[in-house]
């Protein structure tokens, strides 16, 4: 099994994503850590362990993070994932409560632990990367149990939140750069599961619709169903979940390794992630910033049926 970690700002598809993480058989499960995002903290943290409640999995510990952007005021998406980040579906919100430690203490210990056992643990931001960022610098030795880090954000030339940026980077793009920087600094492997391939793994609504008979698959199914309603197709994208199918089975998604960058100025492309194309073996001496430092594998296309039918078996 793979130990995993994933840092949430659980939305519709974030909750995709954790049923997979939580259900899949090669996946080990150790922590989830909240952000504020597509919603407030506060909903995120509810609907973490309301997910991870339908999973079966009230054993995955549950960090609190950071409630805001290191620099910016939050931006949430309730036209997106509604006003409580799950579609105000008709299930029944967890009361529990979160683990008491902090989501920055939580995953240092995780990944302490892990390095003291040789094991090394993929973590999965799915998310603004306010926690990631705060833990690669307040602790970078956690870097030692830290396999690779794969990330649903960015994209080699589109955006959503705005023209030029992703949601995810957008949000919180100083946090985005300081974890691109760490991880070139600290040797992490990186992919970027970006706008690029996000959109491609579609489960249709008559696959969501013979989903039944545990409270994972029902929730999956209203997922899909609310996903579908929202921009009025017949299916929906599993959106985040698609990270996660990357982790369990990376041959399903097509990548190229480029330098990458984030742009914290620009009044039109604050947030976007600069995917550095070029032809490094020319003379590219006139450009004053040169190579990026931090080279990511870029996602430029995915197997979408084979991802779909991945999720469609875990969550059932």
């Amino acid at each position: 099994m793979k130990p995993v970690i994933l840092d949430v700002d659980t939305g519709l598809d974030d909750a995709c994503a954790l049923l997979l993480a939580a259900r899949h058989p090669d996946l080990d499960l150790r922590a989830v850590t909240c952000v504020g995002g597509n919603v407030g903290l506060d909903d995120v943290v509810i609907n973490t362990l309301t997910v991870l409640e339908a999973a079966g999995r009230t054993d995955v510990p549950v960090g609190r993070g950071a409630a805001l952007p290191l620099l910016q005021p939050m931006r949430a998406a309730p036209h997106v994932h509604g006003v409580d980040g799950l579609g105000e579906l008709d299930w029944p919100r967890s009361t529990r409560e979160p683990s008491p430690v902090p989501a920055i203490e939580l995953l240092r210990g995780v990944l302490l632990d892990a390095a003291a056992k040789d094991e090394r643990v993929t973590l999965i931001p799915l998310a603004p990367m306010t926690n990631i960022a705060l833990l690669l610098r307040t602790y970078p030795e956690a870097a030692a149990g830290l396999g690779e880090i794969v990330f649903m954000g960015g994209a080699a030339g589109i955006g959503n939140a705005t023209a030029s940026a992703e949601f995810n980077i957008w949000t919180d793009p100083e946090a985005a750069a300081i974890v691109l920087a760490a991880a070139g600094e600290l040797g992490v492997p990186v992919t970027m599961y970006g706008l690029d391939v996000f959109y491609d793994v579609v489960v249709t609504l008559e696959q969501a619709q013979a989903l039944d008979g545990s409270a994972s698959a029902d929730l999956a199914r209203k997922l899909i169903e609310k996903r579908s309603e929202l921009y009025g197709a017949a299916g929906a994208s599993i959106g985040d979940g698609g990270a996660v199918c990357a982790v369990i089975d990376p041959d399903g998604l097509t990548t190229q390794r480029f330098p990458l960058r984030v742009e914290l100025a620009g009044s039109w492309s604050r947030g976007r992630t600069i995917v550095d194309t070029r032809d490094w073996s020319t003379d590219l001496s006139s450009d004053p910033y040169g190579v990026s430092p931090t080279v990511v594998e870029v996602a430029t296309a995915v197997d979408g049926p084979r991802y779909a039918e991945l999720w469609l078996d875990a969550v059932k």
